[in-house]
């Protein structure tokens, strides 16, 4: 244990004086500040690089201060200028500003150069995830003039997976290289690279030798072969991406259509006006935003989590007088449900329109809904979309035990199953009609405050998903749950697939075309239902 602490401590005092060795810095002395801001850009630049390479003491809080508009200079000097007070740019000296001093002028290019000077000296950050940071900055834009500091960042990286990402960065420097030998490495090295920026180095390496192209045969085949080696690598990001994109979209269906499984699939209900009771949700989510911003600004990270019940309810009592006031009168007449249905619909989005406005409403998403994770590097999964996938499955376990395992769900299929017998034991099969439309239209209130955090809310909103979700409904199977879950995904995969490959608009009509043919092969849809209801 003793020996085993005493290479721990020896490795330590090692690691640490390779640091100091590499960051060997002097002091930048009073020519040097003015070199980096006096001059054209081209000089800026050059003197930039050797204070770079040099590791000058000071350098970052100097640059700081230059991007800061801190610091002006004379024809001897630099100096910086805060609270009123000048200073000495090379010694620290406080010191009166001489006459006749000029302002630093910074073009565009010039604070580019500057941005990623900074970023390139927290290489040395003693945070790892400012030096992972820093990497990824040079990636985008890495030069020949930034080597030496890389090289140097290179000998005291401790962590491998940064260590090989420096690597493939000073690979990246070097394909440029004037020397053959070492742009022949860079390109093995590039090899096994995962980044888009790679394979645009080298395909731009690779134009021909007249347009600035690599002009040394062997070096071409090396590169042909690292480019082929980071497209396959890219190719499964981008197809991973195709994949959680769909099951994204699937989970959207889902929502939309598990709202219709109960009242179509259930009930028998063809509700046209399904689509804008999910658009109430949406506007149910937008109100409480609006409540939130008004008067609790402190918690408004959190006003979705009031947002998914006032969905529910708001699209739920919506639904109850809708049952109540015309769907009751016409159960066991599909026409003229449709048709009323589809009245109500213009209805309600013109009461929409004439609260709020004809234009669409922006719902923020709260700051732990934005973002999201990168899996690869051409592969970031926003936090809202992972968390529609997630509520999807949250809401269809919850409608599952609510069917299958509660009194309400048990009245609910016995009244599905044969109302007469239902209501001979007792069964207020009227109440269980309200509270089942009811509790479609609520979840189709969830979908719509799950929709508001993937784009703007209008009164359209639900038109464009009331045909996709009747197919849903019918593919999986009439009154089926386990067959809408597998037409949802099954759906949204299919479309996102044929969408990168046709364009969206054959995507839709390959779509429609696949559900047409299935559905004359297989009538009942994909889980046919069983028992005495499927024989009467």
């Amino acid at each position: 244990m003793l020996v085993r602490r005493l290479k721990s401590v020896w490795l330590g005092l090692w690691l640490l004086c390779l640091v100091c060795t590499a960051l060997s810095t002097q002091a930048l002395t009073r020519e040097q500040a003015l070199a980096l801001v006096k001059g054209e850009n081209e000089e800026r630049i050059t003197a930039l690089a050797g204070s770079l390479s040099r590791g000058d003491e000071g350098l970052a809080k100097f640059l700081q201060a230059v991007l800061d508009d801190e610091v002006k200079f004379s024809a001897n000097a630099a100096f910086l200028v805060r609270d009123g007070k000048s200073f000495d740019a090379a010694t620290g000296a406080e010191t009166p500003l001489p006459e006749g001093v000029e302002d630093v002028i910074n073009s565009n290019q010039m604070r580019r150069e500057i941005e990623g000077s900074l970023a390139a000296l927290k290489l040395f950050s003693a945070d790892l995830a400012e030096r992972r940071a820093a990497i990824k900055a040079l990636k985008e834009e890495a030069d020949e003039t930034r080597l030496p500091l890389i090289e140097k960042a290179l000998a005291v990286e401790a962590d491998e997976s940064l260590k090989t990402q420096l690597s493939q960065v000073r690979a990246a420097v070097l394909v440029s290289s004037s020397d053959t030998a070492k742009r022949l490495e860079a390109a093995r090295a590039l090899a096994a690279s995962l980044t888009p920026a790679t394979k645009t180095l080298l395909l731009e390496r690779l134009k021909p030798a007249a347009e600035g192209g690599e002009p040394d045969v062997n070096v071409r085949s090396q590169l042909e072969i690292a480019l082929r080696a980071v497209e396959s690598r890219l190719a499964w990001g981008e197809r991973l991406g195709v994949m959680f994109t769909g099951v994204s979209l699937g989970s959207i269906l889902l929502l939309v259509a598990l709202g219709l499984a109960i009242t179509y699939g259930l009930m028998g209900v063809i509700n046209m006006a399904h689509g804008e009771l999910m658009m109430i949700g949406a506007y149910a989510t937008y109100l409480v935003q609006n409540l939130f911003k008004a008067y609790l600004p402190g918690a408004f990270d959190y006003y979705i989590l009031l947002a998914i019940p006032a969905s529910f309810f708001a699209a739920a009592l919506v639904g109850a007088a809708l049952e109540r006031g015309v769907i009751r009168w016409l159960y066991g007449r599909p026409l003229e449900t449709l048709l009323a249905t589809w009245g109500i619909s213009l209805v309600l989005m013109q009461t929409v329109r004439s609260i709020f406005g004809a234009q669409n409403v922006q719902v923020e998403n709260p700051a732990w809904l934005s973002g999201g994770v990168s899996v690869l590097s051409n592969l970031t999964l926003p936090f809202n979309r992972i968390a529609i996938v997630v509520f999807a499955v949250l809401v269809l376990a919850g409608v599952s035990l609510l069917i299958a395992r509660t009194r309400l769900g048990l009245f609910v299929r016995g009244v599905t199953q044969n109302r007469k017998m239902a209501a001979c034991v007792g069964v207020n099969t009227a109440r269980i009609d309200t509270f089942a439309f009811a509790l479609g239209s609520g979840i189709a209130g969830l979908a719509g405050c799950a929709l508001s955090q993937v784009g703007n809310v209008g009164p359209d909103l639900g038109q464009g998903y009331i045909v996709d979700s009747f197919m849903v409904v019918v593919l999986g199977g009439v009154g089926q749950l386990a067959g809408t879950v597998y037409a949802a995904l099954g759906l949204g995969v299919l479309n996102k697939l044929l969408e990168g490959w046709q364009g969206a608009v054959l995507a839709k009509i390959m779509v429609l075309v696949f559900i047409v043919v299935f559905i004359q092969k297989r009538p009942q849809g994909i889980f046919a239902m069983k028992g005495r209801s499927a024989e009467a």
